[in-house]
């Protein structure tokens, strides 16, 4: 009698948490900040998936997950999330940190992925603020099924509500805003496999038709297939992108470049010479680096640029993509314009095609790159221990400035850079596991590189993050 009545009573608990998440949770707010596990379920070198482990602030494709407001004073950031370790149901947070008090808000979930059963980051969303204030959320769709949604804050410079606006195929959203353009989306369709096209919008609501930016395939391929990294300077939209070989991301290779001065309207290359849009043919004028007859392939992190309004290309190469020892050499690597011609200069080495960081450039053109670059835990896994790196001549040579974290028990990665960051938030990311599920949890620091751990339980409303001491964490 009495195990029949755990049983039953252990039925009651699994019903009435299936019955909990089969309801969206949109609009709560979370109990804090945690991070959402994934594995892409690939593995062919013996040495672990392809990628995995804690994914909350993936895709580097995603652009951007945090800004900085200085009008509230106040970054704001979104992630992938989940409401447990042990239920991977992708929950789309939005979070805030104030920077008057050196506080976080108890984070809010927009979009509830869970009732569709979608676990994957791939969904995770980006962030934007209008001219009036206005927080917009771009959650990221799959292929062309899942459709992206767009959200908007009830209010100016607040995330406790949101209405849904529309929804449209919006796979990697990559969302700029101008004050008198308005919105400028760089995306993903699955046409084809992956091919790249962007939109306009002076409101968010009404937007122009898709256009398409590249699509190349070669004689003999049937499927074309890229990834791109955009910015906006100034008045100038930059975007670099690889290519896949017939279509296959296993293969990702080359750097193009091709930039905007009218809103998209028409394309060059960085001196100027017409890009006929959209991009198709390998050795098309916008290509940078050939990275395909060197037999190499080019993980691209990160764009950004100098006072000189030329652009930077933080990048990876290695052998292929296979974990372990037969990937080769993953080789941090950066590619500048100077003007004349593009440069081309080592970073440092790391053990995995996903380690992914960013990069920084201030007014004075130091060059900063956080990435996870030290080894870390789970030696050949996605991430590792995160490095503050920094250059004082445009990248010719670099210093490790600082070893953020170190002793963790987990893989940290995906480090990502705030649109205008503020130096006491300059960089956010996740760690995790990634040889197996565990907890995922939040970390963002000052430019000192002071690290601090956003509370997976939050006590109150408001609460300050935990700070982590000389990089070790807390468990």
């Amino acid at each position: 009698m009495k195990k029949l009545l755990i049983t039953v009573a252990c039925m009651l608990t699994v019903w009435s948490t299936e019955a909990l998440y089969s309801q969206s949770m949109a609009g709560r707010e979370a109990e804090g900040y945690r991070g959402i596990w994934f594995t892409i379920g690939q593995a062919r070198s013996g040495f672990g998936d392809k990628y995995s482990g804690g994914l909350g602030t993936y895709t580097m494709k995603h652009i951007p997950v945090a800004i900085y407001s200085p009008e509230s004073d106040k970054t704001f950031f979104v992630y992938g999330g989940t409401p447990e370790t042990s239920r991977k149901y992708l929950l789309c947070m939005v979070g805030c940190y104030d920077h008057k008090t050196g506080m976080l808000r108890r984070p809010v979930i927009v979009c509830d992925k869970g009732v569709d059963k979608v676990h994957d980051p791939h969904d995770d969303p980006t962030i934007q603020i209008d001219r009036e204030g206005y927080v917009w959320i771009f959650v990221a769709g799959r292929g062309n099924t899942r459709p992206g949604i767009r959200y908007r804050s009830r209010k100016p410079y607040d995330i406790s509500v949101f209405d849904r606006i529309n929804e449209s195929i919006m796979a990697y959203p990559q969302i700029h805003y101008h004050p008198d353009r308005g919105f400028f989306l760089f995306f993903t369709r699955y046409d084809g496999k992956r091919r790249l096209f962007f939109q306009t919008s002076r409101n968010g609501v009404e937007w122009t038709d898709y256009r398409p930016l590249a699509s190349i395939m070669e004689p003999r391929e049937t499927k074309s297939g890229h990834y791109q990294f955009s910015t906006l300077c100034g008045d100038k939209l930059m975007c670099c992108f690889n290519r896949h070989l017939n279509g296959n991301c296993d293969t990702r290779t080359n750097i193009y470049y091709v930039e905007s001065k009218d809103w998209g309207e028409t394309w060059t290359t960085v001196d100027g010479r017409p890009v006929t849009l959209p991009v198709s043919r390998w050795h098309d004028v916008s290509l940078v680096r050939d990275f395909q007859s060197e037999h190499r392939n080019c993980y691209i992190k990160d764009i950004n640029f100098g006072t000189d309004g030329y652009p930077v290309i933080l990048y990876l190469t290695s052998d292929n993509y296979l974990t372990g020892p037969a990937g080769g050499i993953r080789q941090w690597q950066t590619a500048h314009w100077d003007g004349r011609e593009w440069i081309f200069n080592d970073l440092t080495t790391s053990t995995h095609c996903y380690d992914s960081g960013s990069i920084w450039i201030d007014d004075k053109d130091h060059w900063t790159v956080i990435a996870p670059t030290a080894v870390g835990p789970q030696y050949w896994g996605t991430g590792g221990e995160m490095v503050m790196w920094r250059s004082h001549n445009k990248g010719k040579s670099w210093k490790l400035v600082r070893q953020l974290t170190r002793d963790s028990p987990r893989n940290h990665s995906y480090a990502r850079r705030p649109l205008h960051a503020h130096p006491d938030f300059y960089a956010f990311w996740a760690d995790g596991n990634p040889e197996r599920l565990s907890i995922s949890r939040l970390y963002f620091c000052n430019d000192r590189g002071d690290v601090f751990r956003m509370p997976y339980t939050m006590e109150s409303e408001w609460q300050k993050p935990e700070p982590v001491i000389d990089g070790k964490p807390l468990d």
